[in-house]
């Protein structure tokens, strides 16, 4: 299941690129879109990524405050 997810993940992010080089050897406003929505997409990326890493900080704090009060 998971290697079919990367494979479709690889598909459509290769899609992308594709779309994106040709996007920029056509020039125009279509490549400043193009750039502006894969920018959005990563920022989107980070945001889930520092999500993350927060709940697992605060999973570790409250880990280490049951284990004081109770340890």
């Amino acid at each position: 299941m998971a290697r079919e997810l990367e494979r479709a993940l690889d598909l459509l992010t290769g899609r992308r690129r594709r779309a994106a080089a040709a996007a920029a050897r056509a020039g125009g406003p279509a490549t400043v879109e193009l750039r502006l929505s894969n920018l959005e997409r990563q920022l989107d990326e980070l945001k889930s990524r520092i999500n993350g890493l927060l709940f697992v900080l605060a999973g570790a704090v409250a880990t280490q405050v049951i284990l004081k009060l109770f340890g």
